[in-house]
């Protein structure tokens, strides 16, 4: 009886759907942990290292707009041809450009330089992603996973994503504390050191990029018979639109995805526009401005709410379970734009950090139930292209933003960011209802048809 609970509970959290997926699957996950380990500690020093160099803050907002917009173009390039150029190949590339990046920023104190080696290569100016490797990657574990075990899958492969982050900030926090107070180091120097550390990790995921097998790759034929993905990708006669393979290296986005695709972009721009007003980066400044935290506590602190957002993805694989992806992006990211307006209401650190927990508590919910909507509603053989050009959408959007916090910063109205932060998020949440609601229940509906009709 023991062992059924347990079997029951190891299954609600995705731990079985996790340990019987492939290799390739895990090594993609611990890429994942990598990445943004490097990318959660340059996070948390990138403003105050550019402030220490005697950088503006409004020319810091406009180095992060410029880095995310330097993201949009590698991205697009190296998304579109991902397929044709090899997957595999093409994360080894983004891992170089990431540790050429972190050479650059450990060596150099120019404006301009620190932005080329931005904009060309790979630095998070928000702690999230950026490059070509989450659209791959995506790509890769819908292709790898069975439709039942995707929302399993994207789960932990957000929560380990999350933790990276969380560890990374915490790390870099206390070890530049300590290079600080035992080793004699300045602000600069101690921040250079973590830039060098940024390097390596770079070659630590290109190492791991190269041992994915051949079994990433995309399928050389198109097949467009993914059951999860038919109900709302059919045509007026119930058949499938099949496409001849061209011999071409640009994907062909059938007309049914264009309607879909342009829909999640105008909703994910809004969404990514309210991230760019408030990254992790412009949020921990907000906090050693205000209140005078050092990046110790600062670094405990924000590895304490990513910790929180992490082990929250569990519980919405579970939740998406019972109603559905959308229900659960809409009902549990709409707290968290809430509480992300709130954040600069309180006078005091304590009723600010209540507001910050609270957001954690929910931010990160939405992220696996988003990943496999659209995994079920793209085409197999679409998935890497579309998905990269909603993440290169998503970047221009957020790429206006950090400018917009920079100007209020300096002038004296940095609480107004969170406030637009929030309120915009919560009306990407209802416009998420209100769009997508009726394709999954049509999608449900439909499956349930077929499923009786298959019964003898």
């Amino acid at each position: 009886m023991a062992s059924n609970y347990l079997t029951r509970i190891l299954e609600e959290l995705g731990c079985i759907s996790i340990y019987n997926s492939p290799l390739d699957t895990k090594l993609l996950c611990i890429q994942r942990f990598v990445r943004l380990f490097a990318y959660g500690g340059s996070t948390l020093i990138l403003v105050s290292y550019l402030s220490a160099l005697g950088i503006s803050k409004s020319q810091i907002g406009l180095f992060m707009t410029l880095t995310l917009v330097g993201d949009v173009f590698i991205s697009l390039v190296l998304t579109i041809f991902a397929d044709a150029l090899g997957r595999k190949a093409v994360l080894a590339v983004g891992a170089l450009l990431m540790t050429g990046s972190g050479i650059v920023f450990a060596l150099s104190g120019n404006y301009w330089v620190l932005l080329a080696a931005a904009i060309f290569g790979v630095i998070s100016p928000g702690g999230n992603e950026v490059g070509p490797f989450r659209a791959i990657e995506e790509s890769v574990v819908a292709h790898l996973t069975p439709a039942s075990n995707r929302s399993d899958v994207y789960a932990w492969y957000s929560l380990v994503g999350t933790a990276g982050t969380a560890f990374g900030i915490m790390t870099c926090g206390w070890v530049v504390s300590s290079l600080q107070s035992t080793k004699g180091m300045d602000n600069i120097s101690a921040y250079r050191m973590a830039y060098f550390a940024y390097a390596a990790l770079g070659l630590v995921k290109f190492i791991l990029a190269c041992g994915l097998s051949k079994r990433v790759e995309a399928d050389k034929t198109p097949t467009g018979d993914d059951g999860a993905t038919r109900p709302l990708l059919e045509n007026e006669n119930g058949s499938e639109t099949a496409k001849k393979p061209k011999k071409s290296m640009l994907p062909s986005i059938s007309k049914a995805s264009k309607v879909i695709v342009v829909n999640l972009c105008i909703l994910f721009a809004l969404d990514a526009f309210a991230s760019g007003l408030a990254p992790l980066s412009w949020v921990t400044y907000f906090f050693r401005q205000k209140f005078d935290l050092y990046e110790g506590k600062l670094g405990s602190l924000f590895f304490t709410t990513s910790i929180i957002a992490a082990a929250s993805m569990l519980v919405a694989s579970s939740i998406a379970k019972r109603i559905g992806n959308v229900k659960t992006m809409v009902f549990t990211h709409l707290p968290s734009a809430i509480a992300l307006a709130l954040i600069p209401v309180p006078s005091s650190v304590t009723g600010a950090i209540v507001f910050l927990v609270l957001r954690s508590c929910t931010q990160s919910m939405d992220v696996a139930p988003r990943s496999a909507f659209l995994a079920d509603i793209i085409l197999p053989n679409e998935r890497t292209a579309v998905m990269g050009a909603i993440n290169v959408v998503k970047t221009c959007s957020q790429s206006i933003g950090p400018s917009i916090t920079g100007v209020l910063a300096d002038h004296g109205l940095f609480w107004v960011a969170f406030v637009m932060a929030g309120s915009l998020k919560a009306t990407y949440d209802l416009g998420m209802l209100a769009v997508f609601l009726g394709h999954e229940k049509r999608d449900e509906e439909e499956a349930q048809v077929e499923a009786a009709t298959d019964r003898p």
